[in-house]
């Protein structure tokens, strides 16, 4: 198994994970033709998509999913909250999924799980092939003992550390919009990210802070929050950036 970020931010989110041939990308936030040129950094091209999966209505996570899915033929998953949030007439229909019920796409065992985000029906995703189990947490507001249950058993993640707490505080944002990104259904900060990690076991290969806040955070806070928990451990820790994402990451 591997995976790579197309870009990972308030700008944009896509992420790529393949196994033994079966490639499904998670979330598609930017155009038809963007997606497609940042695939082709990867060397992957849309054609090689066998599904995408939508966590939930927010632009960023989902502008592109139908003019992507329609012009390539790819069938696209979500569940029926946020298929009613972003529904327009001339979207293909997607396959409807339980936010608590795994499903099977090729190579992949995929098991969905609610999250606290402002957001009709959100989920994150946790996918698994025969030998590695790889999960991702972006867009919630806070962890809950079913997300940390979930995601322990991981060989790589890719976590949500949106804000420095202080940065956020400090910025020029209007109070009510601070308020709701470090609320109970916002975005994580660096802090509440690396405490996610408490705990996990050795098998955690990988581990990329993603959806930074280009405006109230910074590569190097995140990195350190994260590092302060797994320092010295055997995973390697990365970001996810907005213009690159980042390069493939392959699991042993």
């Amino acid at each position: 198994m591997r995976f790579a970020s197309l870009g990972s931010g308030s700008k944009g989110n896509a992420l790529l994970i393949e196994s033994e041939g079966t490639r499904v990308l998670v979330d598609c936030g930017f155009s038809a033709r963007e997606t497609q040129k940042r695939l082709a950094r990867l060397s992957v091209s849309p054609e090689d998509i066998d599904a995408v999966l939508v966590s939930h209505e927010h632009v960023d996570h989902s502008f592109g999913v139908f003019g992507f899915c329609k012009r390539f033929d790819i069938p696209a998953y979500m569940t029926k909250g946020t298929y009613r949030a972003i529904l327009r007439e001339d979207a293909p229909p997607p396959h409807l999924i339980d936010s608590h019920s795994a499903f099977r796409i090729g190579n992949f065992d995929i098991l969905p799980f609610p999250v606290p985000h402002d957001a009709l029906e959100p989920v994150q995703f946790v996918i698994s092939d025969s030998r590695h189990s790889f999960g991702i947490l972006t867009d919630t507001g806070r962890l809950t003992p079913h997300i940390m249950d979930t995601l322990r058993a991981c060989d790589a993640l890719v976590l949500e550390c949106n804000h420095d707490s202080g940065m956020l505080m400090r910025s020029d944002y209007p109070e009510a919009l601070r308020r709701r990104i470090a609320g109970r259904f916002g975005h994580l900060s660096n802090t509440q990210a690396a405490s996610l990690l408490q705990g996990f076991g050795g098998r955690l290969q990988h581990v990329v802070a993603a959806h930074l806040s280009e405006r109230n955070n910074l590569p190097e806070l995140a990195l350190e929050a994260l590092n302060s928990v797994l320092g010295g451990g055997a995973a390697r820790i990365g970001v996810a950036c907005q213009k690159n994402g980042s390069p493939w990451l392959e699991l042993a």
